[in-house]
């Protein structure tokens, strides 16, 4: 059975698997609310709630379990602002319908008519569309709108600032004078509470509560990564961080077997935690990541719930959060009593709009910043590598090791020998050819405003990349480097891009106007000292 109370929701079982096969745990609040609201078929409903939150599941499942299985006739419509929400509501509608026979179409600008009227001749049950199309359809008498039973207006204040209200009342004024009618808005504006009154009956409005302030010590940034190469990003962050320590936040049970399973793979000291895990294996994964014997722990939010462990380096939500409420409980768990923290969040490309939806209302800025690329883990690992072998010089050794090194230093050069032993041993993790290649989204968006080409961390024409002999061990972090550019070479932050902090170093971008200031007032003036500043090497090309 699914933890926490989607099974108390009233939805059928044929819901509740389909809720199961997608891995959800726990209903968010708006689908706490709604759901057995609409279950009910009394009043019209309108849910103040914003985008992420998990509306469309909040209002899906209940028409699904209500709707009939193909009676030749459409039985409900959506409206939505934009294609892309067509195609995205449409989707997940399709997910969550299991093996109920329900055929769903998203209508939107920009398709063929004569696609879409081979769906309407299938026998549409669920139109999910845009404002505009549908009244190009209803204008053609593609379809009838007199026998359905449920009205959806999804986002109404993104379609009254686009301009959609009198579509919406001619679309909602053709529609069955029976039907129930949801109204999904993030505000409330007057003109919004009008066509409430106009065009729907006894109404309930239902409040989904605002997240809180975000974490004053977390330092949130996110990474805008393919969906494809998320699993390998993950490992060059967890690569290039000192003592990594960190709660890596997937949103099914699905996803947090995959990942744990694929870190397990590659050698990571790592557990995963979800809903179908025994409470004695609970304690135990938990047990062992308090005394630090795993140093990363996978989990949902819901299994994730009430651990109090304060020193975590990272946490990282390998997806993007259902809601802003969930965002700030997961980065909450780290930057706690006093130490700073990381929160890193993967958005793939389609993401960006839910994105800054969860900017907009935690009130906080996510700045965006570079995957370390192949060369950065290389370097981290290389100093690794160094500070292990020269620990273990200064412990007594065994005479069969020395008996056996004093036999190979007759022959060879102990340059050679060492060399040798260190490809033996590291060979995968010192030879680039052993990383798998990630797209550079950060620089194929630059390249597309500039229209100038770059490669990985190279810079432009107009940008450096520049070295700082300063890391974690110094106490550095971006915010201090931040600071002391700000302090010491009068560099506004907002200049200053692709920020990596590493062990003993670490590495930004500045304009080439401002990497002189920094190089000229960061340096000792006495040649014979190293610069705590330095342009950086760029990376081998391959």
């Amino acid at each position: 059975m699914i933890n926490n109370n989607f099974n108390d929701l009233g939805l059928s079982e044929e819901s509740l698997r389909s809720i199961i096969s997608k891995g959800f745990e726990e209903p968010t609040e708006i689908q706490r609310k709604m759901i057995p609201l609409i279950l009910q078929n009394k009043n019209d409903l309108i849910g103040q709630a914003q985008t992420g939150t998990g509306k469309t599941a909040a209002f899906a499942l209940p028409i699904i379990d209500q709707i009939k299985i193909r009676p030749g006739y459409l039985q409900a419509i959506i409206l939505v602002p934009t294609r892309e929400l067509a195609i995205q509501v449409s989707e997940e509608i399709n997910s969550l319908r299991g093996t109920k026979n329900l055929l769903v179409a998203a209508i939107y600008g920009g398709q063929s008519y004569e696609t879409q009227l081979r769906m309407f001749k299938k026998g549409v049950d669920i139109i999910v569309g845009t404002p505009g199309r549908i009244i190009d359809h209803l204008s053609r008498k593609s379809f009838s709108m007199d026998k359905i039973s449920f009205a959806v207006l999804d986002e109404a204040d993104e379609m009254l600032n686009m301009g959609f209200i009198e579509e919406i009342e001619k679309i909602l004024s053709k529609t069955n004078p029976k039907r129930r009618t949801l109204l999904f808005s993030a505000t409330m504006p007057d003109r919004i509470l009008k066509l409430a009154k106009k065009y729907m009956g006894s109404t309930e409005i239902i409040r989904a509560d605002k997240a809180g302030q975000t974490i004053e010590l977390t330092d949130q940034i996110y990474f805008e990564v393919r969906a494809s190469d998320k699993f390998d990003t993950l490992c060059r962050i967890i690569d290039t961080t000192h003592e990594f320590y960190g709660l890596i936040f997937c949103r099914t049970k699905n996803d947090v077997d995959f990942v744990t399973s694929k870190l397990s793979d590659r050698g990571y000291d790592v557990e995963g935690l979800h809903g179908d895990i025994s409470q004695a294996q609970r304690e135990k994964v938990l047990g062992k990541f308090r005394k630090r014997s795993i140093n990363i722990l996978v989990a949902t939010d819901v299994a994730a719930r009430g651990l109090d462990i304060y020193d975590l380096t990272h946490v990282i939500n390998y997806a993007l959060p259902q809601d802003p409420e969930s965002y700030l409980h997961r980065i909450g768990r780290t930057g706690r009593a006093g130490k700073e923290g990381t929160a890193i969040t993967f958005v793939t490309p389609d993401e960006h709009r839910n994105l800054q939806i969860i900017k907009n209302i935690t009130k906080t800025e996510i700045r965006k910043e570079r995957i370390p690329n192949v060369v950065d883990v290389i370097n981290f690992k290389r100093n690794k590598i160094t500070t292990k072998l020269k620990a273990l010089i200064e412990v007594e050794l065994a005479p069969a090791y020395l008996s056996l090194a004093s036999e190979l230093l007759k022959d060879q050069k102990a340059e050679d020998i060492i060399a040798s032993l260190i490809k033996y041993a590291f060979q995968s993790d010192l030879e680039e050819d052993s990383y798998t290649e990630i797209q550079d989204l950060f620089e194929s968006q630059r390249q597309s405003k500039s229209k100038k080409s770059r490669n990985k961390f190279d810079t432009n024409a107009n940008y450096s990349r520049l070295f700082i002999a300063l890391g974690k061990k110094d106490g550095m972090n971006p915010r201090k480097l931040l600071d002391i550019l700000k302090k010491s070479a009068n560099v506004d932050g907002k200049n200053v891009e692709a920020i990596q902090i590493m062990d003993s170093y670490s590495f930004f971008n500045v304009p080439n106007r401002e990497s002189e200031i920094i190089l000229n007032r960061l340096n000792s003036p006495n040649k014979s000292k190293r610069p705590l500043v330095e342009r950086a090497k760029a990376a081998k090309k391959r």
